[in-house]
């Protein structure tokens, strides 16, 4: 039995898929409104590309945020 306070393996494995969701998202979120805004202005890559970067980097600062919030 796990001592009280302890997490669950169920708890720490939903929290690792909780962290992996955070990080994907936003650069995935970042491309799709890249792609769009390329395809809208014939601007090449140059769109996704800066929105890819964001991305990453909210998707790691969301990351830190929600490891040292717990």
């Amino acid at each position: 039995s796990a001592r009280e306070g302890e997490p669950t393996l169920m708890r720490q494995l939903a929290a690792v898929g909780v962290l992996g969701w955070i990080v994907v998202v936003p650069p995935l979120g970042g491309i799709a409104l890249g792609r769009w805004i390329d395809r809208d202005l014939g601007t090449g890559l140059t769109f996704t590309a800066g929105l890819l970067t964001a991305g990453v980097g909210l998707g790691c600062w969301l990351a830190w945020r929600w490891m040292h919030g717990r």
